[in-house]
């Protein structure tokens, strides 16, 4: 019984093309004990380190306890806003401001309230191609040197740019040397409103 869990969750994890330490970042182990899990040693595992592992390779639990043969966990959708012109003073993610909605499995995305916002023009290019949808998290600051949803001209306007602090100074750094940075100052005011998580391209 014991092997035939560690079998399942070893095949499982090769099937989702999971390494051993991501799975165990993921549950809060080492590598080595996800390989005793997956040789049968499976003494020391709760039912929390269990629901932590079937999840990341997305599966029933009973699966992989051997209680059933149905493996699959059903999959779930999210609905990700797409935003267009920003109306002011609202949240960002408010009804007026969203041009369409994208759906995606919830699975697949990074915690947070997220956002889509579509990237206009050719100043973040060749990294981030006109055109492009850009996801990102909902957050009111990033890392220096991290890319994100900015709104300038009023609050009415959101560009993806790259964020350096130069000590009491902010800049929105644009990828494209044919553009200039955007200098932050009390007399052209900006308002991160995320970080970009991830960039999809229309073929």
């Amino acid at each position: 019984m014991l092997n035939k869990v560690g079998e399942r969750i070893k095949s499982s994890r090769k099937m989702r093309g999971l390494t051993l330490k991501e799975v165990a970042d993921y549950i809060g182990r080492t590598e080595a004990t996800v390989q005793r899990y997956e040789s049968g040693n499976i003494k020391n595992m709760d039912n929390e380190i269990l629901y932590k592992i079937a999840k990341i390779l997305r599966v029933q639990p009973q699966y992989l306890m051997g209680w059933t043969d149905v493996a699959d966990l059903p999959l779930t959708a999210t609905k990700i806003p797409v935003l267009g012109a920003i109306a002011l003073g609202d949240p960002i993610t408010a009804e007026q401001n969203v041009d369409e909605y994208k759906q995606r499995i919830s699975e697949d995305l990074p915690k947070g309230d997220l956002f889509y916002l579509e990237c206009k023009g050719n100043s973040m290019s060749p990294l981030i191609q006109d055109g492009a949808l850009a996801l990102c998290r909902v957050q009111e600051d990033v890392e220096n040197g991290e890319i994100a949803a900015v709104l300038v001209n009023g609050d009415t306007e959101a560009t993806l740019k790259r964020v350096k602090k130069i000590g009491s100074e902010v800049l929105l750094q644009p990828e494209n040397n044919d553009y200039e940075p955007i200098i932050v100052n009390k007399n052209n005011p900006a308002r991160i409103i995320g970080k970009v998580v991830e960039v999809s391209f229309k073929l």
